[in-house]
Parts: C-alpha cells; sequence; structure tokens
C-alpha cells in the first residue's frame, strides 16, 4: 500500500526509480552526507523485485564503489568472476566456431575484469543498505508531473499528491517518464531486434568462461554463473525473437541447442524466457533545472558489450560526488550551474560508448562476405597485440582511465 505524498517531509533529493541505479544513487548520497533527507520511489509492488531471473555483468570500478558502500562482502559470495572471454563469428549452421579473439578475465590487481551477480542479490544489498541508512523506499508511486518552482521541484505522484524536493534524480527506466515531462528530448534508433533472455543448466562445468557467438541476427552471448549454469543474452530479429519465446519448448530448445552447442554437455532452459526491444537512446541533455537524469533514462545502448548497466554505476559514481561535493561547498544541489558538472562528466563518455556499440551491432550483426572477411581480420590482428588486448580489458572493466569519480576507484567521496 503505497503512502500518500503529502505526508513527505521537504527533501533533499528524491529518486524516481527503485531499481539498482536508482537504490546506488540513494546509498551513495546519504552515506556520505548523513544530513541530507534522500527517499526512492518506485512504480513496482514492494516484492517485483523478488521475482527477477535475471543476472547482470559488473565491472571491476563498479565492485569497488559496492565495496565503499560496504556491500561487496555480501554480494560477492553469489558473484561469478569471469575469468577467460572468447569472440567467435560464423553462421548459425557452421558446425565448427572459429575463435578469433579470447581475452584473459584478470586486470592489473588481479581482480578479474567483471563478475555475473543475480540481480536479486544486488538489489537486497542495496535495499539492505537504505534501510541502514533510513532511506524510505515508497512503492507504487509514479511521476505524473514535474515543475521547477526556484528553490525546489514540485513532483505531482500518481496518488494525486504533490512532494518537493531540492533535487529529483530520474532512474526511471529507458522510457523515462520523469524524462519527458521535464521536456529532455532524446535521439532514438530502432535496431528491430530483441534480446532474449534466459538462464540455463548444463552438465559440464563453464569454468568462468564467458563467449559471445557472432551470429547474422545478432550476438548470442552466454555468460557463466555460479554451479553449472549460464545467463543468455540471445540476439534475434524482433520477429524471430518474438516466434521463438512463444513457441513450445521442443521447438525453443532445439534453436537454443543451435547456437548454444554441445561443448557443456546437455543443456536446459531454467527460467521464463523473455525478449525485450533492443535500440539506442540518447538523452539529448542529461540534467534540467532541479533534475538529473541516470541510468537508462539517460541512455539505452545495445547489450553487444555487456556495458549498459555500468554506465549508470559510472552516472552513479559521478552525480554522487557532484552532489556531495556542492553540498559541503554550501551550494544548492539543484541547481543547473551544479549539476553542469556532472553532465560534463557522463555525456562523451555515454555519446563515446552509445556510438560505439551502435557501430559494433551494425558491424556484426549481418552476413555479407566482404564485411565478414573484414571483421574476422581486425578481430585475428586484436587478439596477436597483447599490449591493446590490455587496453580493451581495462577499458571494458572501468579502469583505464587514470582520474575519474573517486568512487569508481575504491575512494570514498
Amino acid at each position: 500500500m503505497s503512502t500518500r505524498a503529502k505526508d513527505f517531509a521537504m527533501l533533499d533529493v528524491l529518486i524516481v526509480g527503485g531499481g539498482y541505479v536508482g537504490l546506488s544513487v540513494a546509498v551513495a548520497i546519504k552515506q556520505a552526507a548523513p544530513h541530507l533527507n534522500v527517499e526512492v520511489i518506485e512504480a513496482a509492488p514492494e516484492n517485483a523485485w523478488t521475482k527477477d531471473p535475471r543476472a547482470s555483468a559488473i565491472i571491476a570500478a563498479a565492485t569497488k564503489m559496492l565495496d565503499v558502500f560496504g556491500l561487496w562482502d555480501r554480494i560477492e559470495p553469489d558473484a561469478q568472476p569471469i575469468n577467460r572471454m572468447i569472440v567467435t563469428d560464423s553462421k548459425t549452421s557452421d558446425p565448427v566456431r572459429p575463435v578469433f579473439l579470447t581475452f584473459d578475465g584478470a586486470i592489473e590487481d588481479g581482480r578479474p575484469f567483471a563478475h555475473m551477480i543475480p540481480n536479486v542479490s544486488m538489489v537486497a544489498a542495496l535495499r539492505d543498505a537504505c534501510a541502514d541508512a533510513g532511506i524510505a523506499i515508497r512503492h507504487g508511486l509514479r511521476a505524473t508531473g514535474f515543475r521547477d518552482a526556484g528553490p525546489s521541484a514540485e513532483l505531482t505522484l500518481s496518488d494525486g499528491a504533490t512532494v518537493a524536493a531540492r533535487l529529483v534524480v530520474a532512474c526511471d527506466g529507458v522510457r523515462s517518464k520523469l524524462r519527458d515531462l521535464a521536456g529532455i528530448k532524446t535521439v532514438t534508433w530502432n535496431y528491430n531486434q530483441s534480446g532474449i533472455v534466459t538462464t540455463v543448466e548444463h552438465e559440464r562445468p563453464h569454468e568462468g568462461v564467458a563467449e559471445e557467438h557472432f551470429l547474422p541476427a545478432g550476438p548470442f552471448a552466454i555468460l557463466p554463473l555460479k554451479g553449472n549454469r549460464s545467463s543468455l543474452v540471445w540476439t534475434e530479429r524482433t520477429a524471430d525473437a518474438d516466434r521463438l519465446v512463444a513457441s513450445d519448448e521442443l521447438v525453443f530448445e532445439a534453436e537454443l541447442e543451435r547456437r548454444f552447442g554441445h561443448k557443456l554437455g546437455q543443456i536446459r532452459a531454467t527460467e521464463d524466457r523473455r525478449a525485450f526491444p533492443l535500440g539506442l537512446t540518447l538523452a539529448r541533455a542529461f540534467v534540467a533545472p532541479r533534475l538529473a537524469l541516470a541510468g537508462d533514462a539517460a541512455h539505452g545502448i545495445h547489450p553487444i558489450s555487456g556495458q549498459g548497466l555500468n554506465l549508470g554505476f559510472k552516472d552513479v559514481a559521478a552525480l554522487a560526488e557532484t552532489v556531495v561535493e556542492a553540498d559541503r561547498l554550501g551550494l544548492d544541489i539543484g541547481s543547473l550551474n551544479v549539476l553542469e558538472r556532472y553532465q560534463t562528466w557522463r555525456r562523451f563518455d555515454t555519446f563515446r560508448m552509445g556510438v560505439t556499440t551502435d557501430v559494433l551491432n551494425r558491424l556484426f550483426s549481418n552476413d555479407v562476405t566482404p564485411v565478414r572477411v573484414l571483421r574476422d581480420f581486425g578481430l585475428g590482428i586484436v587478439d596477436r597485440l597483447p599490449s591493446l588486448k590490455g587496453y580493451f580489458i581495462r577499458e571494458a572493466a572501468g579502469t583505464s582511465a587514470s582520474e575519474g569519480p573517486r568512487l569508481l576507484f575504491g575512494q570514498s567521496i
């Protein structure tokens, strides 16, 4: 049962969206500035998050931030290190899939460049951190109106009440209602692809190896989980994805086996399969007076690089540092002048990643022979240059930069 917004006190920070990005923003700000009044509203019912079967790849820089929050020791037992990654390029019908590129998972300090973490484990830890910090999470509420009212923003909620906050943070997804209410436009592109997400069990251990098979319809990613299980992100043209999701078990598992192969023995899908439309969405601005966008509300990219969630965590680190440092200097945390620092910090990196994933998807999601020859040659060249491979793995891990938000270096704000 939701609480009417009229019961809220005047807030310093109101976060709209209670997923891992929204919860992380709340924890990062509240832990560094305990005197700030921070609350979260979430449209979903209270226990909806417990039914999420998905898992996410979390890069090394993000695990450092979770460590600063005091959460990594709790999450790590459920986290599967990615010890190695291999990349292939072939047709679905090819009996052999040649490996063109391999990456060892370790980076400089010996930690893996990424872990696979069940979403439920990550959200549970973040919700507990919110409870410990005194951050209220109010369910069943959506934003239906937004207005800059000078020293604060006025947000109308779905129960008809209004709440005021010095800063509102939109973490309500790629179709952000709050972003639209604030009049922030987006650049969007529909790939006519959907990502089928499910979990499989297999007979043999995966040994922490992640695989990305580039097939004509799009990448087929096998991501290791704890035990003899793997998470799949299977890209198909939207019409084919819808057909596969709606098909019976026999048809689905036959098509799955054609792509997965037999290297890990017999496989079986253990979770409901779901398809999510894929596209590119970039907000034209990340901030407005009294408002900041973070996570998918600011950017939605193709999962080909596995960086979508991690872009959101980078937003968290940059926004929290911007807000906390402004507060320490006695500045208005919701003013456009303050928030511009966050936008400057994040917009170029986001644009670069959006363009990169767009180019990669167009380059690999086709079966044009000259293009295949060229991309396979390029993958082979990279595989033979250890220094270049090292740079790419550090970039993927978020550890290549010499400076940036302190949380991503494992430092408190």
